[in-house]
Protein backbone atom coordinates (compact mmCIF):
# COMPACT_ATOMS: atom_id res chain seq x y z
CA UNK A 1 0.00 0.00 0.00
CA UNK A 2 2.81 2.38 1.09
CA UNK A 3 4.30 1.46 -2.23
CA UNK A 4 1.04 2.62 -4.24
CA UNK A 5 0.96 5.93 -2.57
CA UNK A 6 3.96 6.52 -3.17
CA UNK A 7 3.68 5.67 -7.16
CA UNK A 8 0.52 7.59 -6.78
CA UNK A 9 2.19 10.95 -5.16
CA UNK A 10 4.86 10.61 -8.13
CA UNK A 11 2.33 10.06 -10.75
CA UNK A 12 0.32 13.31 -9.92
CA UNK A 13 3.63 15.12 -8.72
CA UNK A 14 4.36 14.45 -12.70
CA UNK A 15 1.25 15.50 -13.77
CA UNK A 16 1.76 18.66 -11.84
CA UNK A 17 4.89 19.27 -13.22
CA UNK A 18 4.17 18.59 -16.79
CA UNK A 19 0.64 19.64 -16.74
CA UNK A 20 -2.35 18.29 -18.13
CA UNK A 21 -2.52 17.36 -21.67
CA UNK A 22 -4.24 20.18 -23.55
CA UNK A 23 -6.72 19.02 -26.74
CA UNK A 24 -5.40 19.45 -30.13
CA UNK A 25 -7.15 23.09 -31.22
CA UNK A 26 -9.30 22.44 -33.94
CA UNK A 27 -10.48 25.51 -36.35
CA UNK A 28 -13.30 25.00 -37.84
CA UNK A 29 -13.84 26.44 -41.16
CA UNK A 30 -16.69 28.73 -40.18
CA UNK A 31 -13.94 30.32 -37.86
CA UNK A 32 -11.93 30.99 -40.33
CA UNK A 33 -14.65 31.98 -43.15
CA UNK A 34 -14.88 35.38 -41.49
CA UNK A 35 -11.46 36.42 -41.43
CA UNK A 36 -11.40 35.19 -45.19
CA UNK A 37 -14.26 37.58 -46.29
CA UNK A 38 -13.04 40.15 -44.60
CA UNK A 39 -9.92 40.14 -46.35
CA UNK A 40 -11.80 39.66 -49.80
CA UNK A 41 -14.51 42.73 -48.78
CA UNK A 42 -11.30 44.91 -47.67
CA UNK A 43 -9.45 43.95 -51.52
CA UNK A 44 -12.63 44.99 -53.03
CA UNK A 45 -13.24 47.70 -51.30
CA UNK A 46 -9.55 49.25 -52.48
CA UNK A 47 -10.19 48.08 -56.25
CA UNK A 48 -13.28 50.21 -55.91
CA UNK A 49 -11.74 52.83 -54.39
CA UNK A 50 -9.04 53.11 -57.10
CA UNK A 51 -11.33 52.56 -59.64
CA UNK A 52 -13.63 55.64 -58.92
CA UNK A 53 -10.60 57.98 -58.33
CA UNK A 54 -9.38 56.60 -61.82
CA UNK A 55 -12.91 58.04 -63.40
CA UNK A 56 -12.70 61.26 -61.14
CA UNK A 57 -9.71 61.75 -62.57
CA UNK A 58 -10.47 61.16 -65.51
CA UNK A 59 -13.97 63.14 -65.89
CA UNK A 60 -11.82 66.05 -64.26
CA UNK A 61 -9.28 65.68 -67.27
CA UNK A 62 -11.74 65.71 -69.91
CA UNK A 63 -13.58 68.84 -68.00
CA UNK A 64 -10.71 70.50 -67.97
CA UNK A 65 -9.46 69.83 -71.70
CA UNK A 66 -13.36 70.52 -72.56
CA UNK A 67 -12.87 73.71 -70.86
CA UNK A 68 -9.40 74.82 -72.39
CA UNK A 69 -10.81 73.65 -75.71
CA UNK A 70 -13.72 75.78 -75.55
CA UNK A 71 -11.39 78.90 -74.13
CA UNK A 72 -9.13 78.62 -77.20
CA UNK A 73 -11.56 78.18 -79.52
CA UNK A 74 -13.51 81.24 -78.07
CA UNK A 75 -10.31 83.38 -78.28
CA UNK A 76 -9.79 82.60 -81.68
CA UNK A 77 -13.24 83.66 -82.70
CA UNK A 78 -12.92 87.26 -80.51
CA UNK A 79 -9.96 87.65 -82.83
CA UNK A 80 -11.18 86.73 -85.68
CA UNK A 81 -14.31 89.47 -85.35
CA UNK A 82 -11.54 91.83 -84.08
CA UNK A 83 -9.54 91.47 -87.05
CA UNK A 84 -12.80 91.55 -89.27
CA UNK A 85 -13.83 94.59 -87.35
CA UNK A 86 -10.19 96.12 -87.43
CA UNK A 87 -10.23 95.62 -91.09
CA UNK A 88 -13.90 97.45 -91.85
CA UNK A 89 -13.03 100.15 -89.49
CA UNK A 90 -12.78 102.89 -92.12
CA UNK A 91 -13.97 106.31 -90.88
CA UNK A 92 -13.02 109.54 -92.68
CA UNK A 93 -11.21 112.73 -90.65
CA UNK A 94 -13.80 115.39 -89.46
CA UNK A 95 -12.56 118.99 -90.41
CA UNK A 96 -13.03 122.11 -88.31
CA UNK A 97 -12.85 126.03 -89.22
CA UNK A 98 -10.01 128.05 -88.43
CA UNK A 99 -9.18 127.97 -84.48
CA UNK A 100 -12.25 126.34 -84.25
CA UNK A 101 -13.20 122.87 -82.45
CA UNK A 102 -17.03 123.04 -82.48
CA UNK A 103 -18.47 119.79 -84.74
CA UNK A 104 -19.82 120.91 -88.50
CA UNK A 105 -23.00 119.58 -89.39
CA UNK A 106 -22.33 117.89 -91.92
CA UNK A 107 -19.65 115.68 -89.90
CA UNK A 108 -22.68 114.91 -87.34
CA UNK A 109 -23.89 111.48 -89.83
CA UNK A 110 -19.89 110.68 -89.81
CA UNK A 111 -19.91 110.28 -85.71
CA UNK A 112 -23.17 108.84 -85.46
CA UNK A 113 -21.98 105.73 -88.23
CA UNK A 114 -18.84 105.78 -85.89
CA UNK A 115 -20.75 105.80 -82.66
CA UNK A 116 -22.90 102.96 -84.09
CA UNK A 117 -19.72 100.65 -85.52
CA UNK A 118 -18.14 101.04 -81.92
CA UNK A 119 -21.34 99.98 -80.18
CA UNK A 120 -21.37 96.64 -82.23
CA UNK A 121 -17.38 96.66 -81.35
CA UNK A 122 -17.61 97.18 -77.88
CA UNK A 123 -13.95 95.33 -77.19
CA UNK A 124 -12.41 97.87 -79.45
CA UNK A 125 -10.33 101.20 -78.67
CA UNK A 126 -10.12 104.24 -80.32
CA UNK A 127 -8.09 106.96 -80.14
CA UNK A 128 -9.28 110.16 -81.43
CA UNK A 129 -6.46 112.85 -82.16
CA UNK A 130 -6.82 116.23 -82.59
CA UNK A 131 -4.80 117.92 -85.41
CA UNK A 132 -4.17 122.12 -86.43
CA UNK A 133 -2.75 123.64 -89.37
CA UNK A 134 1.01 125.57 -89.08
CA UNK A 135 -0.61 129.13 -88.00
CA UNK A 136 -0.33 129.89 -83.94
CA UNK A 137 2.18 129.01 -81.74
CA UNK A 138 3.27 124.78 -81.02
CA UNK A 139 1.50 125.15 -77.17
CA UNK A 140 -1.52 126.83 -79.07
CA UNK A 141 -2.03 124.36 -81.34
CA UNK A 142 -1.32 121.59 -78.87
CA UNK A 143 -3.91 122.80 -76.98
CA UNK A 144 -6.32 123.54 -79.69
CA UNK A 145 -6.21 120.19 -80.92
CA UNK A 146 -6.78 118.50 -77.32
CA UNK A 147 -10.14 120.76 -77.31
CA UNK A 148 -11.00 118.98 -81.32
CA UNK A 149 -10.37 115.48 -79.96
CA UNK A 150 -12.28 116.15 -76.59
CA UNK A 151 -15.28 117.79 -78.38
CA UNK A 152 -15.15 114.86 -80.40
CA UNK A 153 -14.69 112.12 -77.79
CA UNK A 154 -17.81 113.93 -75.36
CA UNK A 155 -20.13 113.89 -78.75
CA UNK A 156 -19.60 110.37 -79.05
CA UNK A 157 -20.33 109.69 -75.78
CA UNK A 158 -23.78 111.56 -75.96
CA UNK A 159 -24.75 109.27 -79.01
CA UNK A 160 -23.59 106.59 -76.40
CA UNK A 161 -20.83 105.18 -76.62
CA UNK A 162 -19.14 104.13 -74.01
CA UNK A 163 -16.18 106.48 -73.07
CA UNK A 164 -13.92 103.77 -72.05
CA UNK A 165 -13.62 103.14 -75.20
CA UNK A 166 -12.47 106.17 -76.38
CA UNK A 167 -8.99 107.82 -75.88
CA UNK A 168 -7.90 111.80 -77.01
CA UNK A 169 -4.76 112.87 -77.76
CA UNK A 170 -3.63 116.63 -79.22
CA UNK A 171 -0.76 116.05 -81.86
CA UNK A 172 -1.08 119.69 -82.40
CA UNK A 173 0.71 121.03 -85.96
CA UNK A 174 3.54 117.99 -85.29
CA UNK A 175 1.41 115.58 -87.91
CA UNK A 176 0.43 117.78 -91.07
CA UNK A 177 -1.25 115.74 -93.77
CA UNK A 178 -0.06 118.78 -96.52
CA UNK A 179 2.61 120.90 -96.19
CA UNK A 180 1.73 123.78 -98.40
CA UNK A 181 0.81 126.98 -97.09
CA UNK A 182 -2.63 127.36 -98.78
CA UNK A 183 -6.25 127.53 -97.46
CA UNK A 184 -7.23 123.76 -98.98
CA UNK A 185 -4.08 122.34 -97.33
CA UNK A 186 -4.99 124.21 -93.66
CA UNK A 187 -8.06 122.83 -94.23
CA UNK A 188 -7.12 119.83 -94.39
CA UNK A 189 -4.40 119.71 -91.26
CA UNK A 190 -7.59 121.05 -89.23
CA UNK A 191 -8.74 117.86 -88.51
CA UNK A 192 -9.41 115.35 -86.01
CA UNK A 193 -8.38 111.73 -86.94
CA UNK A 194 -9.53 108.03 -85.69
CA UNK A 195 -7.09 105.50 -84.88
CA UNK A 196 -7.83 101.54 -83.42
CA UNK A 197 -5.66 102.05 -80.12
CA UNK A 198 -6.48 98.53 -79.24
CA UNK A 199 -8.95 95.62 -80.27
CA UNK A 200 -8.63 93.36 -77.04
Amino acid sequence: MKRFLSLTLVLMTAILVTGCPKKPTIVKEEAKAPAADIKVQEEKARKEAEERARAEAEAKARTEKEAEDRAKKETEEKARKEAEAVKAFRVEDIHFDYDRYDIKERDRETLKSLAEWLQNNKDVKIEVEGHCDERGSNDYNLALGERRAHSVEQYLVTLGVNGSMITSLSYGEEKPLCAESTEDCWWKNRRVHFAIKDAS
